[in-house]
């Protein structure tokens, strides 16, 4: 099979490049009627041609060469149907090689999220925030069974006039596979109980395991992270943290249990919270679903208010979830709803999921959310938080309007 016939298949491909590149070849010069088409492919990175800088376009070829070519086009995403049907059994043969192929165009994707908020604050703490939050993923094939993921951060604020903005790495971990153990060690984001203890960053080590039942195991440190409003629980967590739970699915319910453990606590002066929390969810359908988690603290604190007046903090709590639809990034028109009732002691919460003003040593009270996504990689929301103090019935209420962009 001589270089001329593969050369007009692979035109075939449709396999174009956005700018020739000098020409790769001594033996293909200017005026070869093959010129175009030959630097074409070559930049594509279909041909490589010879290790002595010739294309060897009168030779004949064998078909595992042939194979290569049809292997390197279907990489790159060209329609090769015909030509794959043809050479089956050599790409086949070559499935390694060709998968090898695949991963390194893949190796690193890059992906982003921007989002700009605005929350009016009411009640007993008024003021409002606004901010536009940038994030930039990377994801990286360390080799066939680990990855990086890294995620670069940069949050602007609107709300006042001194331009003050920060960025830095809010997650960096590597992820693989140790037998039948999966192994994440970093910095990774920790969601624990829904997210109505703990939705942070965590520095350390999680060991994961298991399909229809699986067991989850970490420790390491919890984030430190700053409070962005006065009176907002800056959920600080200064000690050693480690954490276990068990979780499984039968038909359409969910269940779930696990303990976590925080050593010297800052909310609490320094005081250990140790947390151990049961939840279930069930799926009505794909769209609508009822969940609740309880929560039990061993947390004895008190809180003394500036009147020299003191109260004890409650240890338990529960949140109820109702869930229906959901707006999908890449479906325009998607839209989703979720109410949540509350009533959380100020030991079974360090850094809380909500983007709502939550008071620091307990409360209860409701919130609901809307989501609608009003075109292709662009979600919408508002979010709607009432809540009051269990201590002193101070009242916090947030309104928290948002727009997503993804890319």
């Amino acid at each position: 099979m001589k270089k001329s016939l593969v050369l007009a298949m692979a035109m075939a491909l449709g396999v174009t490049a956005s700018a020739y590149a000098a020409n790769p070849f001594s033996d293909v010069p200017a005026g070869h009627w093959a010129y175009d088409s030959v630097n074409k492919l070559a930049a594509a990175g279909i041909v490589d041609g010879y290790g002595n800088g010739t294309f060897g376009g009168d030779r004949l070829m064998t078909r595992y060469e042939m194979a290569q070519i049809v292997a390197k086009a279907m990489a790159k995403g060209a329609n090769v149907d015909r030509l794959a049907a043809e050479f089956a059994d050599e790409l086949d043969s070559l499935g390694v090689r060709v998968a090898a192929l695949e991963k390194k165009s893949d190796n690193v994707k890059i992906t982003g999220q921007i989002r700009a908020h605005y929350a009016d604050y009411s009640g007993d703490a008024d003021g409002y925030a606004s901010k536009i939050r940038s994030r930039i993923f990377i994801n990286g094939q360390i080799n066939e069974n680990w990855t990086y993921t890294g995620m670069l951060q940069n949050e602007q604020n609107l709300a006042n006039d001194s331009g003050d903005e920060k960025t830095d790495f809010q997650r960096a971990f590597v992820t693989g596979k140790v037998g039948a153990v999966t192994v994440t060690g970093g910095r990774y984001q920790l969601f624990w109980a829904d997210g109505d203890t703990y939705d942070n960053r965590f520095d350390g080590i999680q060991l994961a395991a298991g399909k229809d039942v699986k067991f989850v195991a970490g420790y390491g440190k919890a984030a430190n992270a700053s409070a962005a409003v006065a009176g907002v629980n800056d959920g600080s967590a200064a000690g050693t943290t480690y954490y276990g739970k068990v979780s499984g699915k039968i038909g359409a319910l969910e269940a779930e249990a696990g303990y976590l453990k925080f050593e010297d606590v800052t909310k609490f002066d320094e005081e250990d919270d140790s947390i151990w929390h049961v939840g279930a969810k069930y799926n009505f359908n794909k769209d609508v679903s009822l969940g609740a988690v309880y929560m039990r603290s061993d947390v004895d604190g008190t809180v003394t208010y500036t009147n020299g007046a003191q109260d004890s903090v409650d240890k338990d709590g529960y949140v109820v979830t109702l869930n229906i639809g959901g707006a999908k990034a890449s479906k325009p028109g998607s839209a989703g709803f979720v109410a949540k009732y509350y009533d959380q002691g100020a030991g079974t919460y360090t850094k809380h999921t909500m983007n709502g003003l939550y008071p620091e040593y307990g409360f209860k009270g409701y919130s609901l959310a809307g989501y609608y996504t009003v075109a292709k990689n662009m979600v919408a929301g508002v979010e709607y938080f009432d809540l009051k103090d269990k201590i002193d019935d101070s009242k916090a209420k947030t309104l928290w309007t948002q727009m997503i962009f993804t890319f």
